[in-house]
């Protein structure tokens, strides 16, 4: 059960902090959350999983670190919760991030998770989390090279270019570290 006190506390502390608009107040709530309320059940393999900052390492968390598979909750952006499809996406590849973030270069280039949804025809990439199993990683790596001419096809349609073979060292390094 949350506690009004605390809710109101970090409202007003969004307030003192010029936070005004109603996203960065809920932003804020979101951070400071417990883990028993901000995680949830994989709907693929059951295990429970957390939502928390500090595990996870991202603020909209929707697949699981254990299968990589995902749920279709987000219809715009990152974290929207707004898609009423709420079927499953399975993981079919890995990309780059194409845009670079306004806090230094570092994020240009960041490996993300290519979903399809099983539900309709949507197609998502997510940020992989910090606790992400590595080995489904390379495992999701390994089977998007078998993907066909036309699924590649419709992949480039919606402007995401999966990785291909010739990637293979970038994401070992990224998963693994150098060696």
């Amino acid at each position: 059960m949350r506690d009004p006190y605390t809710d109101l506390y970090l409202e007003e502390a969004c307030l003192r902090t010029r936070m005004h608009s109603r996203a960065s107040r809920q932003g804020m709530l979101r951070l400071f959350r417990s883990e028993a309320e901000d995680g949830f059940m994989c709907k693929r393999c059951g295990s429970y999983v957390s939502s928390a900052l500090a595990l996870a390492g991202v603020l909209n968390r929707n697949h699981c670190p254990y299968c990589l598979w995902s749920r279709h909750v987000d219809l715009y952006q990152s974290g929207d919760r707004l898609c009423a499809c709420k079927e499953l996406m399975r993981p079919i590849g890995l990309t780059r991030k194409q845009t670079r973030k306004k806090y230094g270069p570092t994020a240009l280039g960041e490996l993300m998770l290519v979903h399809a949804c099983t539900g309709c025809p949507g197609v998502s990439i997510n940020r992989l989390a910090a606790d992400d199993d590595a080995q489904v990683v390379m495992r999701v790596f390994d089977r998007s090279l078998e993907m066909d001419a036309s699924g590649l096809a419709q992949l480039a349609a919606r402007g995401i270019q999966p990785l291909g073979a010739e990637s293979r060292s970038l994401v070992e390094r990224h998963l693994f570290g150098n060696n």
